[in-house]
């Protein structure tokens, strides 16, 4: 068995690997999306791929394949949903942006109808190999894979992006015993904060926020991060002054179709009935005219309705960063007091801001814990900044593990 590492590799953005073994097997297959869209490389023949979860950096590139052939895309019907929604809103983004996809619609709608729906722990046979979905924690649908040999019995498992600490709607990963293990290293380097605080936090800065008559905006990833947030939000009694705008509305009505992959799905269900839906740009001045929270998209201020609020706060008003930025985006910008790209235009944003850690990837000490109850054979490092990726890798091989750091276009022949 081979295994191809197209892109996701000494990086992180458009993950793509590519088992080949008696099938052609594809992991994931996204897309960066910085100042350019970047692409995987061409995975060439291809008998059937798995998907782990929506997000762009791993589902963006999925109709591409279906150019020329048609193979079966395994995943979670959360996953086939979520993943519709993100890539055509990435289609219209890069035509405004002068950057059109390396696919069409109709390659979407072939991706779509030969997706392949699947629950956790059940079995799907592709022959010699079985292939089996397990909870990663990290999103709705969102799952870790194990192939198998049936010839034999040796496993390899890909965890995708994971958490083992549970979210407020988010159960924690499950761990699976493998002899190969790909694993993500996005936060190989540090900690997350704890989860609790961090919440209780949040929350008592936004009701200040709020108290002193401003507006609490809140951009926000649309698949994952916008229902924690509103989940969290109502936890503390705070959902009643929440106004949503943007794709996060549609991820948040797609999550509740399938309540049996949320967690304490009764309080995202209690909040959604409160909170008020933007539905024009009427709606929009209304949202910024008294005491509110606004929790919109995009999570880096790079596009979305978010650029509607930004230069219309009021003075007291407070923007809460949720997520990672990227280097360049508006939101790393934010951060290092640098003008903003706002419709073409530099605009300074003298709004104070703040940044929460809500991450919904493992930290350091989930992913040694997942490696080692895992104990595999071989670990083999990705989705993760090279640096970040070579460090956490030589301190396994303390431990006793072997391991591999691959960069994008290796290869690796293995035993299986």
């Amino acid at each position: 068995m081979e295994l191809q590492f197209l892109g996701g590799a000494s990086e992180v953005g458009r993950s793509a690997i590519l088992f080949k073994g008696s099938k052609h097997i594809i992991m994931d297959y996204g897309i960066k999306l910085n100042h350019k869209t970047e692409y995987p490389l061409p995975a060439g023949r291809v008998d059937a791929c798995v998907l782990s979860h929506a997000h762009i950096d791993h589902s963006g590139n999925f109709p591409f394949l279906y150019k020329d052939e048609l193979p079966i895309t395994y995943g979670t019907e959360p996953t086939k949903e979520l993943s519709s929604l993100l890539v055509e809103d990435s289609m219209k983004v890069g035509k405004k942006n002068h950057q059109p996809p390396k696919f069409n619609k109709h390659n979407l709608r072939s991706f779509l109808e030969r997706f392949s729906s699947h629950d956790f722990g059940e079995e799907i046979e592709l022959g010699e190999y079985s292939i089996t979905l397990y909870d990663a924690g990290h999103i709705s649908g969102s799952s870790i894979t194990k192939i198998e040999s049936r010839k034999s019995g040796r496993k390899l498992v890909y965890t995708g992006d994971f958490k083992l600490e549970p979210q407020m709607i988010q159960g924690s990963a499950d761990i699976v015993k493998s002899d190969i293990l790909l694993t993500e290293t996005t936060y190989a380097n540090r900690e997350h904060p704890e989860r609790e605080e961090l919440i209780r936090k949040f929350a008592d800065e936004v009701r200040q926020t709020l108290d002193n008559g401003g507006t609490a905006l809140i951009p926000s990833f649309a698949v994952g991060r916008a229902q924690e947030i509103l989940a969290v939000l109502h936890k503390y009694k705070l959902s009643d002054r929440v106004f949503i705008d943007g794709m996060a509305r549609k991820a948040t009505q797609i999550a509740m179709r399938y309540p049996e992959y949320i967690r304490n799905v009764d309080l995202l269900h209690d909040a959604i009935k409160k909170i008020m839906w933007i539905g024009s740009e009427e709606h929009r001045g209304h949202a910024v005219s008294g005491p509110s929270i606004i929790l919109t998209t995009a999570g880096m201020l790079n596009g979305g309705p978010v650029l509607n609020y930004l230069t219309k706060l009021g003075p007291n008003s407070k923007i809460f960063l949720t997520g990672y930025q990227v280097e360049g985006t508006n939101g790393r910008k934010l951060m290092e007091g640098k003008p903003l790209s706002i419709d073409g235009r530099k605009e300074v944003v003298k709004t104070p801001w703040v940044y929460y850690d809500f991450s919904a990837h493992a930290g350091k000490s989930d992913l040694y814990e997942y490696v080692k109850k895992s104990s595999p054979e071989l670990v083999i490092c990705v989705h993760g900044d090279q640096k970040i990726a070579e460090e956490f890798a030589e301190s396994l091989k303390v431990e006793g593990f072997k391991t591999h750091v691959p960069r994008q276009g290796d290869s690796i022949k293995l035993d299986f």
